[in-house]
């Protein structure tokens, strides 16, 4: 057998996996099918996810119904103004010991888990949101000079309030490059929220069930960067981001009047990564020029800035994606 066959019975096998892990998702995440798809991509792909919705749209839930269903220890930090950055990295105590001497302990924050909820991450302090960049890019935090690994895996999947809300403090723009994903969640529709009425007011809201264990996980994130990528979709990526930045030579002529700045090459990381993903989550060996109109939004929105005569005239970051998408996907297909 080919090591082509091979990759190909192994992604057949994932993809089996994960569509019983989305289904245990959605029997109590319900209706939101494009949020769980985006979560799950952005957590097969490696990286971190920004949930944003108001309140009560059950984002918490979806994290922690996330834990379970991939075999993840989990831990859960409520954001608040008084937070401060021991209470998520940890701090050391002096304890005295035995023989009357004294020794420094360290005690884990909880950033010590595989998957941290950081619920309302947007109502701390700038100092404290900051506490978790190292965390999240480096996989491990500096502490009194010693530096110490996070678990493996390690995701943070934050949740975030509008900024308009009371409150709220805005989450720097390092700090938001460090998220792979922000995927909007917003109301649902009438049938939805029926459904979500009648399934989750009852007696029996549906346990969810582990489908996948913290090894597994890692070796689907293995499987995800040996899928291959086409030329077109490459090529596609590249146009997309590169025409995102105002000022650049392959910019689209209304970006620079749109936009302050746009995305670095993180951002066509990310895309590459999630594309591979959705394909997977759709039962497919390889992304398709659909998989990255469909992760576009999740992955620019968070790295562009509107420029203030664009909020005069009422522009939104997603319509000039939607924008740019028409322009330079939509070009491609009709070539």
């Amino acid at each position: 057998m080919t090591s082509d066959e091979i990759l190909v019975q192994e992604v057949q096998a994932l993809a089996a996996r994960l569509a019983e892990a989305r289904l245990s998702v959605e029997q109590r995440f319900v209706g939101q099918h494009e949020v769980v798809e985006q979560v799950l991509a952005a957590i097969l792909a490696g990286g971190h996810a920004l949930l944003v919705g108001q309140p009560g749209m059950g984002k918490t839930m979806l994290v922690a119904t996330l834990a379970t269903v991939m075999g993840l220890d989990s831990q859960r930090i409520q954001f608040t103004p008084d937070l401060m950055p021991a209470d998520i990295l940890g701090s050391e105590v002096l304890d005295a010991l035995a023989d009357g001497s004294r020794a420094f302990r360290f005690i884990e924050g909880p950033v010590f888990t595989q998957l941290l909820m950081a619920d309302e991450i947007n109502r701390a302090s700038p100092r404290t949101q900051s506490a978790l960049l190292q965390a999240m890019q480096e996989r491990e935090v500096t502490i009194s000079g010693q530096h110490r690994p996070l678990g493996r895996p390690f995701h943070v999947l934050a949740t975030q309030n509008p900024i308009e809300q009371e409150g709220t403090y805005p989450l720097p723009e390092a700090q938001l490059d460090r998220f792979l994903l922000q995927i909007d969640v917003d109301y649902p529709d009438r049938d939805t929220e029926r459904q979500i009425l009648l399934t989750t007011t009852g007696l029996d809201e549906g346990a969810p069930h582990a489908a996948f264990a913290a090894q597994d996980l890692i070796a689907a994130q293995r499987l995800i960067r040996q899928m291959p990528v086409g030329e077109a979709v490459v090529e596609a990526i590249l146009d997309l981001v590169r025409s995102c930045r105002p000022g650049a030579a392959e910019a689209a002529p209304f970006v620079t009047d749109a936009l302050v700045w746009g995305p670095g090459p993180r951002a066509a990381q990310a895309l590459m990564l999630v594309t591979r993903a959705r394909a997977v989550l759709n039962g497919r060996y390889a992304p398709t020029l659909d998989d990255v109109q469909a992760m576009a939004a999740p992955v620019l929105r968070h790295r562009m800035s509107l420029s203030f005569a664009a909020r005069a005239r009422g522009e939104t970051v997603d319509a000039v994606i939607a924008r740019l998408l028409d322009d330079r996907i939509g070009g491609r297909r009709a070539a």
